[in-house]
């Protein structure tokens, strides 16, 4: 799927929409997201500042996405784990981006050559609009090269 529909599509999709989880930009190679939290009267906490699960939520899928958009149909990839550390308040738009590099890949490539599972830690930092860090985010992806893609090698 082309980049640009990814976005207009994930922007419309529910969860997100009605979160006020924005894609503002995506590369057409998926190795480039940003995202934005904006904030709405229906998803703020009991204090008036951005809902915990919004901010993680924001980041969920993302790394995956990149890593199955790059890596192709011959690799299992899977969200595993996840964390997230509230570092001060958030309120207004925060945002977030995500870029996967040429090292990444080579080095999720080169751990599963042999078959067995890769597990990789990306981290991320939410900020506000003067750059300071709202949250700190680490999430864990599963990745497998499929039996079948590890035969025909």
């Amino acid at each position: 799927m082309k980049a640009s529909l990814f976005r207009r599509g994930i922007n419309l999709w529910p969860p997100f929409l009605f979160a006020g989880i924005h894609v503002t930009d995506i590369s057409d190679d998926y190795r480039y997201v940003r995202v934005e939290l904006r904030q709405r009267p229906w998803n703020v906490n009991y204090v008036r500042t951005h809902f915990g699960g919004s901010l993680f939520a924001m980041t969920d899928p993302f790394w995956m996405l990149c890593l199955l958009r790059n890596l192709g149909s011959r690799y299992y990839v899977w969200d595993k784990s996840g964390s997230i550390d509230f570092v001060k308040p958030g309120r207004g738009v925060v945002w977030t981006e995500f870029r996967l590099d040429d090292a990444t890949l080579a080095e999720v490539r080169a751990s599963t050559l042999d078959g067995g599972k890769y597990l990789h830690w990306f981290e991320n930092d939410v900020l506000d609009a003067q750059g300071e860090v709202v949250a700190r985010v680490r999430k864990q992806v599963y990745v497998r090269l499929k039996p079948e893609a590890r035969a025909q090698s």
